[in-house]
């Protein structure tokens, strides 16, 4: 007669994978740890599992995540924007702490995300996106609706950071110390190859004190943005959207007045090694100041992986294209607007954003093995209108396009290094030069700019 078969233990080999840590963290399904070959020590492969699924229910239908995440930046500058701020020789330590709670119950979800963001150093004074002290940065609920054919209506309301596509136009601007969030509401839809984003928002603007965010009275975003995996491989997809974009407090160096914008675009993008690419093109029209919008913009992002060379060279080669505006005194704005792109744009110096300017990026990445690794790269800059200016990142006017025909705007290096010490910890430092062309030779100060930046960052 033979006696019960044994238990069979859990394979950790068979085991679901853990959810990779993203900046906006409310996209971590760590429900995985429920797997029974989690059981034994409830942690997972990380210390912290034990936080990262808390069943508060017998079935585990409702259960609570915890995480947190922990960084602290440096950045030193040697003549900033050309030398052309009132300190442009300025040192400063960015200090940022974002713990997190998300609770499930079955189809129903609520995410709540404090921010404390502090500046030290930064002159004159620190700036929105420098410090913002303790204040809500991401806070809303949801709500799942199954539908046919296995997948999913999401309907959700509140503030939340939001990333679409390559960030390009709207973006969580998570390299500065405060990132942008946004208040409102936004339905995603999940069926088949489609995932599709209605979205009617306006941003957040953070305040110098805390728990002053306030939800902007001038700006509003609304659109579609629908994204198409497996094209013709698992990895090639497609994006189609359009994005409407209302500012009753727009300033281009054509002046200023309300900005109604409307975007149409489509971007192509693999992601897959050895080749891997992104392409994006954007048309824009609509009305500025009672006269007309007509703008564009071609971003492109073309590099090839060698796995056989030593430290597996990536090369990346970006061209981008981003119009300007013809003629400051006619009725038509040429300008074109990247609404609310990535912070960072073109590497950790980035004095420039995407608007009036035509630039080439060359880049190599390294992998130096044992969780190292080191990129090098390159930057030409010239205007495409010589009518209109430059402007920063959030759009801003930094340099007037008065007084010059001349396009170049300068050239930029830059060299950084990382250590992913583990899954949750990770350090980086970079060096940057910016010199200048002779657009910026001619209009106004053009000495080099200089920046180091360090970073520690640790997430759970």
């Amino acid at each position: 007669m033979c006696g019960p078969a044994a238990a069979q233990a859990p394979d950790p080999a068979t085991a679901p994978e853990l959810p990779p840590l993203t900046t906006t963290r409310y996209d971590e399904a760590w429900s995985v740890l429920a797997d029974p070959v989690y059981a034994d020590t409830g942690t997972g492969r990380v210390w912290s599992g034990r936080l990262k699924y808390i069943p508060l229910t017998d079935d585990g239908s409702v259960y609570l995540t915890l995480g947190m995440e922990l960084r602290a930046r440096n950045e030193d500058y040697r003549n900033n924007v050309w030398d052309s701020v009132p300190d442009p020789d300025n040192g400063y330590l960015w200090l940022r702490a974002l713990p997190y709670a998300d609770l499930h119950a079955g189809p129903t979800r609520a995410f709540v995300q404090p921010i404390i963001a502090y500046a030290v150093g930064v002159e004159p004074k620190p700036s929105p996106v420098d410090q913002t002290r303790i204040d809500i940065l991401q806070a809303f609920a949801d709500y799942a609706v199954p539908l046919a054919g296995n997948g999913t209506l999401t309907v959700r309301g509140g503030r939340e950071m939001i990333g679409l596509g390559s960030e390009r136009l709207v973006g969580t601007r998570y390299g500065p110390n405060v990132p942008l969030a946004f208040d409102g509401g936004r339905v995603i839809v999940e069926h088949g190859p489609w995932v599709t984003n209605l979205l009617a928002v306006r941003p957040v603007e953070a305040g110098p004190d805390s728990f002053d965010d306030k939800t902007s009275t001038s700006r509003t975003l609304w659109g579609i943005y629908a994204t198409y995996s497996g094209l013709w491989s698992s990895n090639v997809g497609a994006d189609v959207y359009y994005l409407g974009y209302r500012n009753d407090d727009a300033s281009f160096q054509q002046g200023s007045g309300r900005e109604l914008r409307h975007t149409l675009g489509v971007r192509l993008f693999d992601s897959a090694d050895p080749l891997h690419f992104n392409i994006e093109g954007m048309v824009q029209f609509g009305r500025f100041a009672g006269g007309s919008i007509g703008a564009w913009s071609l971003a492109t992002e073309v590099g090839r992986r060698f796995e056989a060379l030593p430290f597996s060279p990536d090369f990346t080669m970006r061209v981008n294209v981003a119009s300007g505006d013809g003629d400051p005194d006619d009725d038509h704005l040429g300008t074109f607007n990247a609404l609310f792109p990535k912070g960072k744009y073109f590497g950790e110096l980035s004095p420039i954003g995407p608007y009036n300017i035509i630039n080439v990026n060359p880049r190599v990445d390294l992998d130096l093995g044992h969780g190292w690794a080191a990129g090098l790269s390159g930057g030409l800059y010239w205007r495409a209108s010589t009518g209109d200016g430059i402007y920063d990142i959030p759009g801003h006017l930094i340099r007037s396009g008065e007084g010059t025909d001349a396009r170049f705007i300068g050239t930029q290096a830059e060299v950084t290094v990382e250590w992913q010490a583990s899954r949750a910890l990770g350090f980086s430092a970079s060096a940057s030069l910016f010199t200048a062309g002779e657009y910026i030779r001619q209009s106004g100060p053009s000495a080099t700019i200089g920046m180091l930046g360090f970073e520690a960052g640790y997430r759970f």
